[in-house]
């Protein structure tokens, strides 16, 4: 009976192992903590078909604000807002995108070392992220503050289109 324990022991700890170096290397790691009660919201994804993204440009045309840590986010119409699709949306845009400058070099950071193209996951949330940073920087108005969210502004764009250009393996 011993022996069987040991082997057990071993490969619980490898599988640990994998999957905290797993959530050490995602670009979004708070996209797989339980938010809100529920394991579905785990690594939530809001693009799943065609009509999502014609919904996300939708949303977006309407007048889409990406709130900073304190506040939800903002859909001003009500029509849109009250989809129960939208539900992943705002999980997104309140939980898993980050909101403070650190967090949004230390993503650029990750993307700088990245060899291969993003999953559509990340690209999506890379996007949302280019989006809070816009709508960030036309609220402020100190210079400094101005500059540095620039820089962040046109790095992750850098970021992006390097993701679509035709070396990164995508069609």
């Amino acid at each position: 009976m011993p022996q069987l324990w040991a082997p057990t022991i071993v490969v619980y700890l490898s599988i640990y192992l994998a999957a905290t170096q797993h959530y050490r290397k995602a670009l979004y790691p708070s996209a797989y903590r339980i938010k809100r009660g529920t394991y579905t919201l785990i690594n939530p994804s809001f693009q799943r078909s065609v009509e999502d993204v014609n919904l996300l440009f939708e949303i977006l045309l309407a007048g889409m604000q990406i709130q900073g840590e304190d506040h939800a986010m903002l859909i001003p119409d009500e029509e849109l807002a009250s989809l129960r699709s939208v539900e992943k949306l705002e999980v997104i845009c309140e939980d898993v995108l980050p909101k403070k400058l650190s967090d949004i070099r230390r993503l650029m950071a990750e993307l700088n070392r990245r060899r291969q193209p993003l999953n559509w996951q990340d690209f999506e949330r890379t996007v949302l992220t280019l989006v809070y940073i816009t709508q960030t920087l036309a609220q402020i108005s100190n210079q400094q503050q101005r500059e540095a969210w620039t820089d962040a502004l046109i790095q992750l764009f850098r970021a992006l289109q390097k993701d679509l250009g035709p070396s990164s393996g995508k069609i």
